[in-house]
């Protein structure tokens, strides 16, 4: 088993030796499959989900709480279904997010945790979105809280998350 962190100078041990931690070439921060790993991750459990929304769901609604429904929706703009009717607008936008999103992670080979899980939730998001958009015109979202004014699914809860992650992780790192 190798070691994830090693001893570099600043921060001081007991023995008055000034050291600090650092990751080492190949633990989990600096790990190659895991970001595209998570990638696929949240792209195909999208995409499981909106197969059944489809297959089972098309244009109807199934209550499964009282406060929580699954409801099939067609949406050809963005959350809270702004900006409608502008589908290829989205399908552009979405390309260039995603190319956008890969220079930055070619970019930057070594991460922090929450940039590198904010960068893979948000391009596994995007995806699954710009899927719907290039197959069916619109985006399927189907989780519907009666507390929460919109409809979304799987991808718009990770890009959601992703950004979250990367603000923090960036913020941090910049604060460093």
């Amino acid at each position: 088993m190798s070691a994830l962190l090693a001893v570099e100078e600043g921060y001081r041990f007991s023995s008055g030796t000034r050291r600090r931690l650092r990751p080492v070439r190949g633990s989990s921060v600096n790990n190659k499959w895991l970001e595209p790993s998570l990638v696929l991750a949240v792209f195909f459990s999208d995409r499981l989900f909106k197969f059944f929304i489809l297959k089972r769901l098309y244009l109807k609604s199934a209550e499964v709480l009282p406060f929580f429904k699954l409801t099939y929706v067609e949406n050809t703009g963005v959350a809270f279904g702004m900006f409608r009717g502008v589908n290829s607008f989205f399908i552009v936008l979405s390309a260039v997010l995603i190319a956008a999103l890969l220079i930055f992670r070619r970019n930057h080979p070594v991460r922090p945790p929450a940039v590198a899980a904010g960068l893979a939730l948000v391009l596994g998001g995007a995806l699954g979105n710009l899927y719907d958009r290039l197959a069916y015109g619109f985006v399927v979202d189907f989780f519907d809280f009666s507390f929460f004014p919109a409809v979304f699914n799987v991808a718009d809860s990770a890009i959601t998350a992703g950004a979250v992650l990367l603000a923090l992780g960036l913020n941090k790192t910049s604060g460093q």
